[in-house]
């Protein structure tokens, strides 16, 4: 495991009780960690031909983001529903815990771009997967996802479709 997973906190009972809540604010805190690890993130990326960076509200957005600098390419965010002001596109999906909905520009991916999503946790897989089927929806090709902690107990790479890459820096058991 990579020295800066030491920076990723465990806070018990958080968003509800029985939750063990992944905190990456301590990592984003520390400088050095935060660029290691997205040197990490990069890594597998670089000569996938990736064109835009597509980061998950709310900290994929700080992962995409600077993600995507490192690689070259645009950077597109997945919002929560109301968020954007121009003609979006969305996808209703639930998580472990709540329903939510992602929304994207209609016009923010050319068709066939091929873009990689961003997130911190992988968990059930729910936001995920509605992030492919959303930039799928707008014509747009999913090169591949990247997220810093994948909880694999809770068996969230399953809802991935088959063909494109996901990569996970640190899982849990």
């Amino acid at each position: 495991m990579s020295e800066w997973a030491s920076l990723i906190r465990d806070v018990p009972d958080f968003p509800e009780p029985g939750i063990l809540f992944k905190d990456v604010t301590p990592l984003l805190a520390d400088a050095r960690g935060f660029a290691v690890c997205l040197h990490d993130m990069a890594a597998p990326w670089h000569d996938r031909g990736i064109e835009v960076v597509c980061g998950i509200e709310s900290r994929g957005f700080i992962f995409g983001a600077a993600l995507a600098s490192m690689l070259g390419v645009g950077f597109v965010p997945l919002r929560k529903a109301g968020k954007l002001p121009a003609a979006t596109e969305g996808v209703d999906y639930t998580l472990e815990y709540d329903h939510a909905r992602l929304e994207i520009h209609r016009d923010a991916l050319m068709p066939g771009q091929r873009v990689l999503i961003v997130d911190d946790v992988l968990a059930t897989g729910g936001t995920l997967a509605a992030s492919r089927e959303l930039v799928e929806q707008v014509g747009a090709t999913v090169a591949g996802a990247v997220v810093v902690l994948e909880l694999a107990f809770l068996d969230g790479r399953s809802r991935w479709s088959d063909g494109a890459p996901l990569e996970a820096l640190v899982s849990y058991p």
